[in-house]
């Protein structure tokens, strides 16, 4: 499957409305109103974090290796007072119910459901300020959001570093490059001990440190974290929520995690961004091999899409995304039906590439394509999902954005 070079004429067909981010003034206040008429009180701070879609380098994050992702335009909203007592209460225009608690029952093994990653997020701030002799105030929060849940565009982090920086704003922390940094530990504690998703700290990273017009090259050996401009003669980047569930909790992703890190300990390397190609194909158990050739190559195709973009090579970018998603669908199976009608239906319509983003197992794909053609791919796949009797794809425009701040009100 290469991508089409030039465009050809396509079948006019309904276009497709694409999901908006909407405007952050406006939102941010909407979500401060909504703040009032539920607790009938006033917010004090209102953090907002973007959500990410992930250009090429899946599962890589916690082998040591390259992710190179894009904070999306679409956010998560968080609107926050402190409480004079030890009482946590949470609110979401997204969900029907408020979770209301204790600080004492926030930290893990006592909370689940969509609360423990807004929760969650309290308690390890809590744990990081102890040392220094700060206690965190009981609170009340009221979520919105904008990014499309379990699409695979990382809606749990948005949660997370929407409420820190709420959070940062009600203990008037300026946002320093510091605070950014510790943040990104905070939340990825919370989302691994509490929320029990053992996530690699991609998503919390572009999160908190993302830059506009530019994806960040993030290497999970070293730390190192490198801005990556797009370029103005870059193509769009389309996503379609294929909106299966997805859900890092649920085993899938653990299982891949747990593979890697056996296939890493066989080997006798810290991880499997020390392995080799040849290295991991010698494994006996033909699970690893998969699990072990998918993490290797994809790390290599992160460096070469890198240095694809720097050179404004889309075609080529265009083929290691189809390179990436052949890898993730077949070696890592972590794909569906409805993945691979979306990659494959993209670029048959025009699009120079195209790949399943995110953690897999339902979720999202993007797919590179030229302005001029957008409502025409999308349609194109709209068509496509019905006539395979699957539910209607949600698109979206991932311009690269950037990171999570707050306002104080």
């Amino acid at each position: 499957m290469a991508p089409r070079r030039g465009r050809a004429p396509l079948r006019r067909v309904t276009a497709v409305a694409l999901k908006l981010p909407g405007d952050p003034a406006t939102l941010i206040e909407s979500t401060r109103s909504a703040f009032a008429a539920t607790y009938d009180a006033s917010a004090i701070a209102v953090g907002h974090a973007p959500g990410r879609v992930n250009l090429i380098g899946e599962h890589t994050d916690y082998n040591g290796g390259l992710c190179l992702p894009v904070a999306l335009p679409h956010r998560t909203y968080a609107a926050a007072a402190a409480r004079s007592d030890n009482r946590i209460r949470i609110a979401s225009r997204q969900q029907p119910q408020i979770w209301a608690g204790t600080l004492d029952e926030i930290g893990p093994g006592h909370i689940d459901g969509w609360a423990a990653y807004a929760a969650g997020v309290w308690w390890a701030l809590q744990q990081a300020l102890a040392p220094d002799g700060v206690e965190l105030p009981g609170v009340d929060l009221m979520i919105d959001s904008t990014v499309p849940l379990g699409a695979g565009l990382s809606s749990s982090a948005a949660v997370e570093c929407a409420v820190a920086t709420a959070a940062l704003g009600l203990l008037g922390e300026p946002l320093t490059d510091s605070w950014r940094r510790r943040v990104v530990e905070i939340c990825m504690r919370a989302e691994s001990e509490v929320a029990n998703a053992p996530t690699g700290g991609m998503d919390q990273t572009i999160s908190m440190l993302a830059e506009s017009d530019a994806a960040l090259l993030i290497d999970f050996r070293d730390g190192a974290k490198h801005p990556v401009a797009l370029g103005a003669d870059a193509p769009a980047l389309l996503v379609m929520d294929t909106g299966v569930s997805h859900a890092l909790n649920d085993g899938g992703y653990a299982s891949r995690r747990r593979a890697c890190e056996q296939a890493a300990e066989i080997l006798g390397v810290t991880t499997l961004r020390e392995a080799t190609l040849d290295q991991v194909q010698s494994l006996d158990d033909p699970t690893l091999v998969r699990r072990g050739r998918h993490v290797v190559t994809e790390i290599a195709r992160v460096t070469e899409t890198v240095d694809a973009i720097g050179v404004d090579d889309w075609d080529e970018v265009g083929r290691l995304f189809l390179a990436s998603h052949a890898s993730l669908r077949d070696d890592f199976e972590v794909s569906c039906p409805e993945l691979d009608l979306a990659v494959e239906t993209a670029v048959a319509a025009g699009a120079r590439g195209a790949r399943m983003t995110g953690g897999g197992f339902g979720g999202s794909a993007i797919a590179l394509v030229e302005p001029g053609v957008l409502d025409e791919v999308a349609a194109v796949v709209a068509v496509a999902f019905d006539k395979a009797g699957f539910k209607a794809p949600t698109t979206l425009i991932a311009t690269p954005s950037g990171p999570a701040d707050y306002v104080r009100l």
